[in-house]
């Protein structure tokens, strides 16, 4: 037990996370050890799946890959552990939306307000118009802070933006023509005319 709660506080604090957070991770670490989860799984695993789970229990924007790279294992470790917490647990965890990661990327990348608010704005609109359904609530935010940045003037390229949201630039490129195609289809005049979308 006390090694998987030491990694819990390592992880906590490589991702610069609160104390309170701290403290939740570790009752879902125990939690998991008392319902004997960790039997023929990484202690690390589940340390980071719990470090993952507090964070989407308070709706706090750490993508399951900002916690894999902390973390003493894969991923898809991660991924795998978080899927067994949950179902197995039962944890309350808030629904991310791309909405949520837009502040933290825009500040990343020194992007202004006026294009954050378009950003926000977009990243409403693509879970609205469904261009976010079944994506990585993190890829979807970078497509809209890429566009909003385009349309505003801001340009960045797609490799910065891809890397600060930590996705693929093919993964951006690919959000990114899903949000452009809905925007040239919709109705709406303001979404639609609110900058060249294939520039």
């Amino acid at each position: 037990r006390e090694h998987g709660l030491q990694e819990v506080s390592r992880m906590v604090g490589a991702l610069d996370l609160t104390d309170s957070l701290a403290e939740q991770a570790a009752t879902i670490f125990r939690r998991a050890q008392d319902e004997e989860l960790l039997r023929g799984r990484s202690i690390e695993g589940i340390a980071a799946a719990s470090v993952h789970g507090a964070c989407r229990c308070i709706g706090l924007p750490r993508s399951i890959d900002e916690v894999g790279e902390v973390a003493r294992v894969t991923t898809e470790r991660v991924r795998s552990a978080y899927g067994v917490l949950n179902e197995e647990l039962g944890l309350p965890a808030v629904p991310q939306t791309p909405r949520d990661f837009v502040p933290k990327y825009a500040s990343a990348l020194d992007i202004d307000t006026r294009v954050q608010k378009r950003a926000l704005d977009l990243a409403d609109y693509a879970v609205e118009t469904g261009v976010a359904n079944g994506r990585q609530p993190s890829g979807v935010a970078a497509a809209c802070l890429y566009h909003a940045a385009r349309e505003r003037g801001a340009d960045r390229t797609q490799a910065t933006v891809a890397d600060v949201a930590d996705v693929t630039p093919a993964t951006l490129r690919h959000q990114w023509k899903a949000l452009c195609e809905e925007l040239h289809r919709s109705t709406d005049g303001t979404a639609a005319t609110a900058g060249a979308v294939s520039r």
